[in-house]
């Protein structure tokens, strides 16, 4: 991808953001995410068939393959501009995937994540101010993955009253 995309930089000179948590199952339990239940079980398809032991070029491989299979629209290594005090950086982080347009993911192929995993992820979503993203770990027994909410999201759920 070349240039900067303005939908992935925030238009704000200085986005901020005090916390970022894990998407949690809803009061009743059930997914409320449709977008991100179907990235999780592309991945859960590659994991079932290539299981752990690769190195992460081939899981990516594998999950765009699997997600062109399922109709799941995607962009694989998008660049996101960095900013500092407003000032566009030369260094560039680069996502693994955007899906739906919206849904950042990160795959990873360790023997267990790590805090340092979970802040990259959090640092993609304050950088390219996308809603939602997923942390993929195709390295274990068994696919690991977290959700998480972007700075946008977490914003509008907390101005919307719970019924």
């Amino acid at each position: 991808m070349t240039g900067e995309p303005e939908s992935w930089c925030a238009s704000r000179e200085n986005p901020q953001i005090t916390q970022m948590t894990q998407i949690d199952r809803g009061m009743s339990g059930r997914h409320e995410d449709g977008q991100t239940y179907a990235i999780i079980g592309a991945a859960m398809e590659v994991h079932r068939h290539l299981g752990a032991g690769f190195l992460e070029p081939v899981y990516q491989d594998a999950l765009a393959v699997e997600l062109d299979t399922r109709g799941i629209h995607h962009e694989r290594e998008v660049e996101l501009p960095i900013r500092y005090k407003g000032v566009a950086l030369g260094s560039r982080y680069r996502v693994d995937f955007v899906c739906f347009g919206e849904v950042l993911v990160e795959l990873k192929a360790l023997a267990r994540l790590s805090s340092t995993e979970e802040s990259q992820i959090i640092n993609y979503l304050t950088a390219s101010r996308l809603p939602k993203g997923i942390l993929l770990n195709f390295g274990t027994g068994s696919l690991q993955y977290r959700r998480f909410v972007g700075p946008q999201l977490r914003i509008r759920s907390q101005s919307v009253p719970s019924v």
